[in-house]
């Protein structure tokens, strides 16, 4: 059964929503900019040529019925200013993958936090999952702290997991089950 696509999820500060393609222009300053995509496993946007294919390739993978792409839009101006993705879903294991991304100028206000507790949440109550798995550049410190402070346990190393800009990085990995999550949230 393919990933069941909800309703956008409300926060103090954000939407958590499916993503459209009249979002690209607010993820084009999130995605181009070399410092936000530095340690992740794909390449920083040069031109809204970029945004297209990206934006292509996410509605393909959605069709699948194995992932969702969603963006994070501060409620205050109506702005995309970063997105989560759910992907690599396997049904029979009960248990997706997650990644995310925030544009530089709202690093540290908690956004992220804020759009992955409520994700994380809808994850495990409306879809159903029962393990959420998440990897990150050792050298990204943020998003490990990130990973942590929301109750993912550090799970091990992948060495040379990702290839990002033609050279091979290390991947930390992480856990996050539904019972660890229900009892922190009881």
């Amino acid at each position: 059964m393919p990933l069941e696509r909800p309703t956008p999820i409300e926060t103090t500060r954000l939407r958590v929503r499916l993503l459209e393609e009249a979002d690209l222009p607010d993820l084009f300053e999130v995605n181009g900019d070399a410092e936000v995509t530095r340690f992740l496993p794909y390449a920083t946007w040069e031109s809204p040529a970029s945004g297209n294919a990206w934006y292509k390739r996410m509605m393909d993978l959605q069709e699948t019925g194995t992932a969702l792409q969603f963006v994070v839009v501060r409620k205050d101006f109506e702005k995309a200013i970063g997105t989560c993705l759910i992907f690599r879903h396997d049904e029979p294991s009960a248990r997706a993958e997650l990644g995310f991304v925030l544009g530089r100028m709202h690093w540290g206000g908690g956004y992220m936090t804020e759009a992955l507790m409520a994700l994380i949440d809808c994850a495990f109550e409306n879809m159903g999952m029962r393990r959420l798995e998440a990897e990150a550049n050792p050298r990204n410190a943020a998003s490990g702290r990130l990973l942590r402070r929301l109750g993912f346990v550090r799970e091990g190393l992948a060495r040379q997991r990702w290839v990002s800009k033609g050279t091979p990085h290390d991947v930390e990995t992480y856990g996050l089950l539904h019972d660890d999550w229900a009892a922190r949230h009881a």
